[in-house]
């Protein structure tokens, strides 16, 4: 859910945007045409743009830090995967341009939030370690 206007955070809800991420991906597949690549390309861009979502979502859940890290490195592989078929599409020039491009720099985000993320955790357990 939204964070209403009036209602100052210190944080974007990432979860919300990688909902938001899994919807446009499900529009930009739904929008291919019915041709042999298409469709399989659809069908892969389908299975790794909506996984980022529900990974976030088990990584918030956690049993510990480096569950945590575990789980957004497998919602980053997902975000690259998706990253690259989107690529694909573009250079093969179906789909709609804007929506592809739309796409690309959402994913692009993303995939920064997330490896910000892993960095920040992965340096946190190292100095809890020591």
């Amino acid at each position: 859910m939204a964070t209403p206007p009036d209602c100052p955070t210190t944080e974007y809800d990432l979860q919300d945007r990688l909902i938001d991420l899994a919807v446009r991906i499900s529009t930009v597949c739904d929008s291919l045409p019915s041709t042999r690549v298409a469709k399989h390309v659809a069908g892969q861009l389908l299975r790794c743009g909506t996984a980022p979502a529900p990974l976030h979502a088990e990584a918030s859940a956690a049993e510990s830090r480096k569950d945590f890290v575990y789980k957004l490195r497998l919602c980053l592989k997902e975000l690259r995967e998706t990253m690259t078929w989107l690529r694909y599409l573009q250079r093969l020039g179906i789909g709609e341009p804007s929506e592809i491009d739309e796409s690309i720099s959402d994913t692009d985000r993303a995939v920064a939030i997330i490896y910000t993320s892993i960095r920040t955790a992965s340096r946190n357990e190292k100095l809890k370690s020591q």
